[in-house]
């Protein structure tokens, strides 16, 4: 395909299922990471050694400075952005609201939400058949905690999913017509690392039980998702809202 392929938060779990994905689809890759270099590069050499094209590129998508150059890099390695998968995220610790602290809140909405704006904005200014671009897709992921809510565990990570729902369906309607198709997956348990930052690595095995398909996700499953709202096949699909989350 010879697409670029910019994925957030790429090292690791689902970003990482969407890069090898994505390059045995033929797509020249960017993974992005914050602090776990050393498994972006791992990943990019797996990429590499496969045939494929890929680079890693350390940027903190809550930094607009870093977005900027993040997208700036791209330009000058591979050329410009194609696809933009907005995976970066963050959890915190299992908690009430009550035991928040506003600098738990405002770091959740900072990289959850205002870094996937951010990342969202530098590829429409790319992207926009407006300003010379030829179209692109960008598929945010979102959460089945935007629907739940999870309370008694991080109401803020499902608030700031919440969040990421209307902006997906805002930036869809208004980008349109420049040849830009925006679309989220919802992924639900799904067997990743990030657990491990809610204090409960086990937490997936524990809660199948809740999960009509009676078992957790696993990434690939996902990235499969990402991939098919990137690809042609979802050429009618924008502001589509696509739930992978075992019937939950």
């Amino acid at each position: 395909m010879g697409q670029v392929m910019i994925i957030t938060g790429g090292g690791r779990g689902i970003g990482a299922a969407t890069a090898r994905l994505a390059a045995a689809r033929g797509y020249s890759i960017v993974v992005n990471y914050r602090r776990d270099g050393a498994a972006a590069q791992e990943l990019v050499a797996e990429l590499v050694a496969a045939g494929g094209q890929a680079q890693a590129i350390a940027a903190d998508v809550s930094v607009e400075r870093d977005v900027e150059r993040l997208f700036a890099e791209t330009d000058a390695s591979l050329g410009r952005v194609d696809v933009l998968v907005n995976n970066a995220g963050i959890v915190d610790v299992m908690s009430r609201l009550s035991d928040m602290g506003q600098a738990r809140l405002q770091r959740m909405f900072a990289v959850n939400v205002i870094g996937s704006m951010l990342c969202a904005r530098e590829a429409v200014r790319r992207m926009s058949t407006r300003s010379g671009g030829s179209g692109g897709c960008i598929v945010n992921v979102s959460s089945a905690a935007a629907r739940l809510g999870s309370p008694g565990s991080y109401v803020d990570y499902a608030a700031s999913k919440g969040a990421i729902d209307t902006f997906t369906l805002g930036l869809a309607q208004e980008v349109a017509a420049e040849g830009i198709r925006v679309n989220a997956v919802r992924p639900g348990i799904i067997e990743t690392d990030i657990h491990a930052d809610s204090g409960d690595r086990s937490r997936p095995s524990k809660m199948a039980h809740v999960v009509p398909i009676q078992r957790p996700g696993d990434p690939e499953e996902v990235a499969r998702a990402i991939l098919w709202l990137a690809g042609p096949e979802a050429s009618y699909c924008t502001g589509s809202l696509l739930d992978v989350a075992g019937g939950r």
